[in-house]
């Protein structure tokens, strides 16, 4: 009798349970497989806790200015240095994770949005459709990124919103045509002819059956893109056309009066620099990892 109620005492334990095994299971083969991805991860998760925790982890008030600390390098008050005006730049920098991360999540975020619904619509329709989007994207992709860039930003105005609609207009285009090409492959096979057969509508057709099969490339893109988008308004900030002082950003720390003292003061280029370099290099090796792991044809080559 005990033997023949064992297996019916095992049926009973929760299907959570073994949702939660595969997980752990399957990040635990991630870890294995591909452990420069997993430390990527790990890098890209501490700087969002850096970000989002800064006014506890920030040891000074970033924006508080002190001329008698002026220059000064790194030391046990200052770990970091200080800048011209005597701030803090461990603090600035922590502060700084969040415009960079902001910035480049809601650009991305604006970017990969506005391209998946035009390399959706592009891909299903065809035709005349397909035409007039795809010399959009063509108008759009003929101009230089960060000309692009700065071009939208000067005539909108130099603000934290018009960073990232800048920054995310020029990653509409690269969006719009990989979902296009991964949704000109999903709509010739056959449950798509049989979802049309049943009478489904085309936006039925292209949110449930077409949009969940070109997920896939849209997560490794948004990840890759995202270390692109970081790099950008680091490019703008430099400029003077991205976020302005005395708000702390990675790439705005970079220029100004940190070129003006990078022989005397080089600590005020090398740790802004390396910051930014790490994250973008996190979100890149990251990007290269997870899509090794969801693209079928790339699992067994490496």
């Amino acid at each position: 009798m005990a033997q023949a109620e064992a297996p019916a005492v095992a049926g009973l334990a929760p299907s959570h349970v073994a949702r939660r095994a595969s997980r752990v299971a399957g990040l635990w083969r991630f870890v294995r497989s591909k452990p420069l991805g997993a430390v990527s991860a790990a890098l890209i998760l501490l700087a969002v806790l850096i970000a989002v925790f800064a006014p506890l982890l920030a040891p000074k008030d970033p924006l508080q200015t002190s001329l008698i600390d002026s220059l000064r390098p790194p030391s046990a008050e200052h770990p970091f240095g200080t800048d011209r005006n005597g701030r803090d730049m461990l603090s600035r920098i922590i502060y700084g994770a969040r415009i960079s991360l902001g910035i480049g999540v809601g650009a991305v975020a604006l970017g990969v949005t506005l391209g998946t619904v035009i390399g959706l619509v592009s891909g299903f329709f065809g035709g005349a459709a397909d035409m007039v989007l795809q010399r959009v994207v063509d108008t759009v992709q003929a101009f230089p990124t960060i000309v692009l860039a700065m071009a939208i930003v000067a005539a909108a105005g130099i603000s934290y919103r018009n960073v990232i609609i800048a920054i995310g207009i020029t990653i509409a285009p690269g969006t719009a045509r990989v979902v296009r090409s991964a949704v000109l492959t999903v709509r010739e096979n056959q449950y798509i002819d049989a979802a049309r057969a049943l009478g489904a509508a085309d936006a039925r057709i292209m949110l449930r059956h077409i949009l969940p099969n070109v997920a896939a490339p849209i997560i490794v893109l948004t990840t890759v893109v995202i270390g692109q988008a970081i790099i950008s308004e680091a490019t703008l900030s430099f400029l003077g056309l991205g976020v302005q002082e005395p708000r702390p950003s990675w790439g705005g720390m970079l220029g100004g009066n940190a070129q003006r003292h990078i022989e005397d003061a080089p600590w005020l280029v090398i740790f802004p620099g390396l910051a930014l370099a790490l994250v973008v290099f996190a979100f890149n090796m990251f990007g290269d990892a997870l899509r090794d792991v969801l693209d079928p044809r790339l699992r067994g080559s490496r």
